[in-house]
């Protein structure tokens, strides 16, 4: 079960949905699971209106086609968008073998990856396979200095260091397909440069609105103010409609740009 002390900060509605989760991990993966960690804003500056509860899962042996369709039947039905009404939180589930861990090669791969951006094609019968992407290994960068362990021992005993010039490579790797997903996707696009600004600069691992706030004055005026609306946001202040500032989030995206190549 999930250990009472790591999870004694957090709301009961989390509590339960990890206690939950693990059941279900526990129940598909059997001997194999190695260890299950919370990681992200649940960990760090506390969950947001819109944040995913993040989980990160250790294990032994591959998965094989059947476990993968069972775990994300399970996942479908206890994680919901944020702009449901179901009461569900969205839910973040990777899994990574630990030979993988252990001998971190680049990109990191995962071994199943489960999130609410993946539901339409879970549900039309998508199974997630092995994908080994660049921001894997920022994923684990970050969790690896912040994830709390529910099962098993602290990630750093299982993931290596990712050097600093590791990080500066997967972000740069990363950039064009965050960019080519502004329209649509303005709030954590912006938000998430500014984390990539603070991290290649400062080289720690904030949340998204600390990230804002750190970069909002180191910059301009214009794009201080749509970095500060995008924050208020993100915290659940305002309700933010990009639609009327497609040429303002274009400007400002490019002003990130211009500080994250800096730190490459």
């Amino acid at each position: 079960m999930t250990s009472s002390a790591a999870t004694d900060s957090l709301p009961p509605d989390i509590r339960a949905l990890l206690a939950s989760i693990q059941l279900v991990l526990q129940r598909y993966l059997s001997d194999s699971l190695i260890a299950v960690y919370l990681h992200g804003s649940a960990v760090t500056s506390g969950l947001r209106r819109d944040s995913d509860v993040d989980v990160l899962v250790v294990v032994e042996q591959p998965l094989t086609p059947a476990l993968r369709q069972q775990l994300v039947t399970e996942l479908l039905a206890y994680s919901a968008s944020p702009e449901e009404t179901t009461g569900l939180r969205p839910l973040e589930v990777m899994i990574f073998r630990r030979t993988e861990l252990v001998n971190l090669r680049y990109p990191a791969c995962s071994e199943f990856v489960y999130g609410e951006w993946l539901r339409e094609e879970l549900e039309m019968g998508s199974v997630p396979g092995v994908e080994c992407e660049p921001e894997l290994t920022l994923v684990l960068a970050q969790a690896r200095q912040e994830a709390l362990p529910l099962v098993g021992p602290a990630l750093a005993e299982l993931v290596p260091i990712i050097t600093r010039a590791q990080v500066r490579r997967a972000t740069g790797d990363l950039l064009p397909s965050l960019l080519a997903g502004l329209q649509g996707d303005e709030r954590n696009v912006l938000l998430t440069l500014a984390r990539m600004w603070r991290t290649l600069e400062v080289g720690d691992f904030v949340s998204k609105d600390v990230a804002a706030q750190w970069a909002l004055t180191r910059s301009p005026a214009e794009h201080g103010k749509l970095l500060e609306y995008a924050r208020q946001a993100y915290l659940g202040i305002i309700s933010d409609h990009w639609q009327v500032r497609e040429s303002e989030s274009l400007s400002t995206a490019r002003y990130l740009l211009s500080r994250v190549e800096r730190g490459l």
